[in-house]
């Protein structure tokens, strides 16, 4: 299983790539690095966004290389080098988010246990972030402390087009009468890089934003559109779960969530009521920044950054 080098993306040195088996068999695209300093501080389980891929994050791999941190990362089931779900390769479908958890817990177990150093951390931004505060809520959680940027506790109303109760209903109503397969109607089916750089929610660096869109040129097999309404259900009843008031008092797990100020994909204000209410919880809440904190410019990354330094000294100080 090979990963798309451009020159302006350079696959990070010594990758070691391949597919894992989801819960169902489905083979699911990985790669994984050891640390560059010699200080092996543990390993970062990286979990992406939906519509991500490995090579969108090469660069914040490097990133917790320099740190001393060996990283792992999973295209998620349904998108990038990983099977997709629906014969339509560009539908984002899953039947419920548990299958998110399942595959993720078989990675760990198959693949970074066995290979990767401990201590186990995990960085999630969107999805991933939302797959993580799930993982975090479980009684054996396999990480020792989560940073999320910008999970997706709640879809924002700017991508919904009407009232959240509204739109839950309606997709419960559609997929069930077996229509989930099918794309929302008058949503945006292309991938999200595929709007031009002046008009897109999730960087205001353009430098970052063409990287991406130059990967998908390249392979365009890696790209995927919008969610289906299946795919809608099983993420506002997910949503639901982590919104229980009980919720947060399941988590042990110490938690860094950054928030994006100028974020429209995901519901900031959501994040911000939810972050006090964990028991180990610490928000960083980064005003200038879009949805992708990580693809941002070098001064909201550097914010975000010395977030993830602190947090991470303050907590192996504290063990």
């Amino acid at each position: 299983m090979t990963l798309v080098a451009l020159a302006r993306n350079p696959v990070p040195s010594g990758a070691i790539a391949g597919l894992c088996q989801g819960f169902d068999g489905a083979p699911l695209r990985y790669a994984r690095w050891t640390e560059t300093t010699g200080r092996n501080r543990g390993t970062v389980v990286v979990v992406p966004g939906r519509s991500e891929f490995i090579e969108k994050y090469f660069e914040t791999v490097a990133d917790l290389r320099r740190r001393g941190f060996s990283v792992a990362i999973m295209d998620l089931r349904g998108q990038g080098g990983s099977k997709r779900m629906l014969d339509n390769p560009l539908k984002g479908h899953v039947r419920h988010f548990r299958e998110y958890d399942y595959d993720l817990a078989l990675f760990m177990k198959e693949v970074v246990i066995p290979n990767m150093p401990a201590p186990y951390l995990a960085l999630g931004h969107s999805l991933g972030g939302h797959i993580l505060m799930r993982t975090a809520g479980l009684t054996q959680c396999p990480f020792e402390r989560i940073i999320v940027t910008g999970p997706m506790l709640q879809i924002a109303r700017e991508q919904l087009g009407m009232p959240l109760a509204v739109a839950r209903a309606l997709t419960e109503i559609v997929a069930g009468v077996g229509l989930g397969h099918l794309f929302p109607p008058g949503v945006d089916k292309r991938p999200p890089t595929a709007a031009p750089f002046e008009t897109n929610q999730l960087t205001s660096n353009r430098e970052r934003y063409v990287r991406a869109q130059a990967v998908l040129d390249a392979a365009p097999e890696l790209a995927l559109g919008a969610p289906t309404i299946g795919w809608m259900r099983a993420a506002f009843r997910s949503c639901a779960v982590i919104a229980a008031l009980d919720f947060p008092a399941s988590i042990k797990v110490p938690v860094l969530m950054a928030a994006a100020g100028r974020d429209t994909i995901v519901s900031t204000p959501v994040i911000e009521d939810f972050a006090p209410r964990l028991k180990l919880g610490t928000l960083a809440l980064i005003g200038p920044s879009k949805h992708e904190i990580l693809q941002e410019s070098d001064d909201i990354r550097g914010r975000f950054w010395a977030s993830f330094d602190a947090y991470v000294e303050a907590i192996r100080a504290a063990a």
